[in-house]
């Protein structure tokens, strides 16, 4: 019904009512509530444990501190696990280390095993556009730098939103507005800085027009991805820090050099 401190207790005189002093806004969680959740709760809202209701707004215990505490810890080093491409074992630190050589390989080896045909389908793509290549080699040296602006910006992105989708409320229509715009710009910034760099790179105006407009169209797509696949992992139950890593990586790095073939092609 309310909740209420003991410090309030003894503060007040002994004819007061109970009903006088509990808070009725009371922050709980039900026993099916993500563990991760309820440790955000406690963060957001400066308490010291969560009570636990049932649907009928029944009372069946708390979730202390120090559990709050450990939840913290063990869902932090979790993450970190899924955005390093570890998944499906108990990533607690300690038994982390004590595992075996080979248990660590197998958890490993999965979106890197997926990683390696990516790089060599990109392997293929570059080869398929081997002419723009060779008559203008000075874009392949650039490659590096299209590959690296596009996965960073995404990697950032993709990171905000799965720790939104994880300790958020929030509008996700609001929420990817906003986000396109603060990209389209931080692309577009990017774009230019890069257009003037290459012109003094490279002298020549059409690389820095074909470098500047790859970079632009990268970059949003790489946004696009890294918010779309953890997205659709949500939507399926899936872990959407699954998304991450190797796989995230590969897809967007494979979609940049498609994006900087296809504009080099057309334009030369």
């Amino acid at each position: 019904m309310g909740v209420l401190s003991l410090k309030e207790v003894f503060q007040k005189l002994g004819e007061t009512k109970i009903e006088d002093l509990m808070v009725r806004k009371i922050i709980k969680a039900h026993p099916y509530t993500d563990q991760e959740k309820v440790a955000v709760l406690a963060l957001r809202h400066n308490l010291k444990s969560i009570p636990v209701v049932d649907r009928e707004n029944r009372f069946l215990g708390i979730v202390t501190s120090d559990v709050i505490l450990n939840i913290l810890h063990s869902e932090h080093v979790e993450d970190i696990s899924r955005f390093a491409g570890v998944s499906k074992y108990d990533t607690f630190p300690a038994r982390i280390l004590q595992a075996p050589a080979s248990i660590l390989a197998k958890l490993r080896l999965p979106w890197l095993i997926f990683g390696l045909f990516g790089g060599i389908l990109a392997a293929k793509i570059i080869t398929f556009f081997e002419t723009p290549l060779r008559d203008h080699f000075i874009l392949a040296a650039f490659i590096p730098l299209i590959l690296y602006m596009a996965h960073a910006v995404g990697v950032q992105s993709q990171t905000l939103f799965i720790r939104n989708l994880a300790l958020a409320e929030f509008s996700q229509k609001n929420y990817f507005s906003k986000e396109i715009k603060t990209r389209v710009l931080i692309a577009f910034s990017l774009a230019i800085l890069l257009f003037f760099m290459s012109l003094l790179f490279s002298g020549h105006p059409y690389v820095g027009f074909i470098l500047s407009l790859s970079l632009f169209l990268a970059i949003i797509a790489a946004i696009m991805i890294a918010i779309l696949i953890p997205w659709i992992l949500q939507k399926f139950k899936k872990d959407p820090a699954l998304g991450s890593g190797p796989f995230g990586a590969i897809v967007s790095d494979v979609t940049s050099l498609v994006i900087y073939f296809l504009i080099t092609s057309l334009l030369l």
